[in-house]
């Protein structure tokens, strides 16, 4: 007898999921992903903590981070450390130019929000030109914050130049307004609340709040980027490529967990239909599913291991990238 009393049976197949299963609301579907992979975020962070300590290498570790953040958001398997420093490895030319003009372009902003403010307290009364100096500033801020969001994400994930990914981002950051409003909400009430905390209670908050940080926050962020913009790129980038090339990069569509239309089945002789073999999951609705014994699981080394072998067989250029 299987199983103790018929329970705990490894050969009995669960109940499944069928394809017209009612799609949670996405709030509450972000903090299920995020809870699932609570820790593995943390392992990320540190990670990116380790990384960015050059505050030159940040765009490195922004780059690994974004990979871990986009499979997690999309439901996909990562290893780590090792896909993070791969993607690291195989983006780091971009990454790194990334992360340099993201500190040359922060500098300018700051040093001309912080001019703008002074000319502001130094006139007498409302004056336009001030006005103005500071108003496209403040615009110049908030493209800057928006474009951002999409820059390592690009990166991680199309075979791009690095003049196509920045406007790219740039033209994102303005018709993913509303994506991006959700993002900057969500982040401008963490800020807020650190600074209160910090102005109120400064040296019994200090130390939890860096710790907090060092743990939490980037991860935190990186994900919350992921799993709000994804739509939109898939919209506006993936969507109208792969219609005009439905054929092409299968197995990234497959590793984004994209939708792939089902290939037609073959009609046998006696008129019944052979089973697709690339199809993995069946919809079985409500019939009863068939006694068999299912595939045997793997461990993780077993797994690392596949992995390494399977990567030793790939040509050098198929980074993951569509």
């Amino acid at each position: 007898m299987a199983g103790f009393f018929g329970m705990f049976d490894a050969s009995k197949p669960g109940p499944g999921v069928s394809k017209n299963e009612p799609k949670k609301k996405r709030f509450f579907l972000f903090w299920e992903l995020y809870f699932r992979k609570f820790f593995r975020l943390i392992i990320a962070n540190l990670l990116y903590a380790l990384v960015s300590i050059p505050v030159v290498t940040r765009g490195l570790a922004e780059a690994g981070l974004a990979f871990v953040t986009r499979n997690y958001a999309r439901e996909k398997h990562v290893f780590l450390p090792s896909d993070f420093f791969d993607t690291i490895k195989k983006n780091w030319k971009q990454a790194l130019a990334a992360g340099i003009l993201e500190l040359a372009i922060s500098a300018c902003l700051i040093f001309d929000i912080i001019y703008a403010w002074d000319w502001l307290n130094a006139v007498q009364g409302a004056q336009f030109m001030p006005l103005l100096f500071f108003a496209v500033s403040f615009f110049l801020v908030v493209i800057f914050c928006y474009a951002r969001y999409y820059l390592y994400m690009q990166i991680i994930t199309f075979k791009l130049s690095f003049k196509q990914v920045c406007k790219n981002s740039l033209l994102l950051a303005i018709a993913g307004f509303k994506e991006n409003l959700i993002i900057s909400l969500a982040l401008l009430a963490i800020y807020a609340l650190a600074a209160v905390l910090l102005f109120n209670y400064f040296w019994y908050v200090l130390a939890p709040l860096v710790i907090l940080y060092v743990l939490l926050f980037p991860a935190f962020r990186s994900f919350l980027i992921q799993f709000t913009i994804f739509p939109l790129i898939k919209r506006t980038i993936i969507d109208p490529y792969y219609k005009e090339h439905p054929e092409e990069d299968l197995d990234k569509r497959h590793d984004l967990n994209l939708d792939v239309e089902e290939s037609p089945k073959t009609v046998l002789e006696d008129g019944e239909q052979a089973e697709d073999p690339d199809v993995i999951f069946t919809d079985v609705g409500k019939e009863e599913l068939p006694e068999e014994t299912i595939p045997k699981q793997y461990s993780a080394e077993e797994m690392r291991k596949g992995r390494r072998l399977q990567k030793n067989t790939k040509d050098s250029d198929d980074d993951g990238t569509i």
